[in-house]
């Protein structure tokens, strides 16, 4: 009986102990939240009454890098990965310099015309804000880890107005497959709280009903896979645009301030041209005008990933997410262009899809489906999303993440590496529907005299 009841005491004790925590740090990052937002809403309104802001990126590129460099290094690229970082090697331990300096190069970047996202800004801010929390506290480096945890997920519920998803998100995101189950109380309670003090400080959120989703049968389940296949693609596609940029970036041998300044060349010569401008900026227009059916440049989910590759690899500072749910959404909605499909809610399930695939994230865009969404398009999401994740392979957006699994038994692939440097080798399994194929086609060849070639696993 006591060996009972002091077990009991201890988890309600821990309950309650995160509890408070974890709503005070959700408060925290709220009002955080609303802050960027609104001071972010105020940049861009001001910047759009200036024709051609655009053409001040060869200079406010160079001003973020030098911003960035002289004051927190730590504040550089799209937010979210550094957290993921600093969760991996530091115990969430993020300078409070990262704050303010991730706010004020996020809101240059984008108001000028920079082609990134808001989110991954709003997670390093709460993340850095729920480390100084932590500091504050005295807090030991595993509850310092989960408090930061906290922070991500908080974030993300706030900036979009999807508490669950982003509650969900925060774990997720860390592990490709596999979530830390000791964090999703804190997590739930850190997104609802975040979500309910921006909502109360008048951040709005938009929430599409979507009214001609099919009745969920075999033929429409099997052209959502048929989508997913191509969205799992189109996810490829943008992370490699990254890791090209990113390449391309580190061949320059120049100093840092000049790359900017050639980034943001590139990005107001481009946006010179009047069709290329709706890729510039956080492009939440063509989201919008995608959710609601509108007809969209064929090319423009590609294209979105080229603007944000040179903004993000040259200097620029914002978030990936918002440029992913871009390239979900035109993509989806090209699907069903080509297709004769309805627009709209390929766009929604392409929306939700990418994040699943670039960002390793099945279950969070699944449930964000839900909540921005609504229930209807719940078992279609389900499915693009783990298909879309499946289809992506073992890279990500997020470098630093750790991989838990593998996608598929038949690629060898080491466990518990970052996403960065992985390499996934062909390793079929005797009996397996890959072993039988792999030695079909070695007969086909021997049949027509090609040289003989071994597959792997085949011998």
């Amino acid at each position: 009986m006591r060996r009972r009841l002091t077990e009991e005491t201890v988890l309600f004790v821990s309950v309650l102990k995160w509890f408070v925590l974890a709503t005070v740090t959700g408060a925290i990052v709220g009002v955080s939240t609303a802050i960027f937002l609104k001071a972010l809403a105020f940049a861009i309104g001001f910047a759009g009454r200036v024709p051609y802001t655009f053409l001040i990126l060869p200079a406010a590129l160079p001003f973020s890098v030098l911003l960035v460099r002289v004051l927190a290094p730590d504040a550089a690229g799209h937010g979210t990965e550094k957290v993921i970082e600093a969760i991996h090697t530091t115990s969430g331990k993020i300078k409070a310099a990262v704050v303010p300096v991730k706010l004020v190069a996020t809101i240059v970047t984008l108001a000028s015309g920079g082609s990134a996202g808001k989110e991954g800004p709003c997670a390093q801010i709460g993340a850095g804000l729920a480390s100084l929390l932590a500091d504050l506290l005295r807090l030991s480096d595993h509850d310092r880890r989960k408090i930061v945890i906290c922070g991500i997920s908080a974030g993300f519920a706030s900036v979009f107005g999807t508490p669950v998803a982003g509650a969900i998100f925060g774990v997720e995101v860390l592990f490709v497959g596999s979530i830390l189950y000791e964090i999703l109380l804190p997590s739930f309670i850190a997104g609802v709280t975040a979500y309910q003090v921006s909502l109360a400080l008048g951040v709005e959120y938009f929430a599409h009903s979507l009214v001609l989703v099919p009745v969920v049968s075999e033929r429409s389940l099997i052209v959502v896979a048929l989508a997913a296949v191509f969205l799992g693609l189109c996810s490829f596609f943008l992370v490699e645009t990254l890791r090209a940029g990113e390449h391309l970036a580190g061949k320059l041998k120049v100093p840092p301030l000049v790359k900017g300044l050639i980034g943001g060349t590139v990005l107001a010569a481009l946006g010179c041209i009047p069709a290329s401008r709706r890729f510039l900026g956080l492009g939440l227009d063509t989201i919008e005008s995608s959710l609601k059916g509108a007809p969209i440049p064929w090319y423009g989910f590609a294209a979105k990933a080229v603007f944000t590759s040179i903004t993000l690899n040259f200097g620029g500072s914002g978030g990936i997410v918002t440029p992913i749910f871009f390239v979900g959404a035109t993509a989806g909605s090209l699907f069903a262009n080509v297709f004769g499909l309805d627009r709209a809610t390929f766009a929604a399930i392409g929306l939700v899809a990418l994040l699943a695939g670039a960002a390793n994230t099945p279950i969070a865009a699944a449930i964000m489906a839900l909540e921005m969404f609504g229930p209807k398009l719940g078992p279609y999401a389900a499915v693009a999303c783990v298909i879309s994740f499946l289809m992506t392979g073992h890279r990500s957006v997020y470098p630093s993440q750790v991989l838990a699994m593998r996608k598929s038994p038949s690629l060898d692939v080491e466990i518990g590496k970052g996403m960065d440097d992985l390499q996934a080798t062909l390793r079929p399994r005797r009996k397996s529907i890959m072993f039988t194929v792999l030695r079909w086609r070695k007969s086909r060849r021997e049949k027509g005299g090609e040289p003989r070639q071994t597959p792997p696993g085949a011998s």
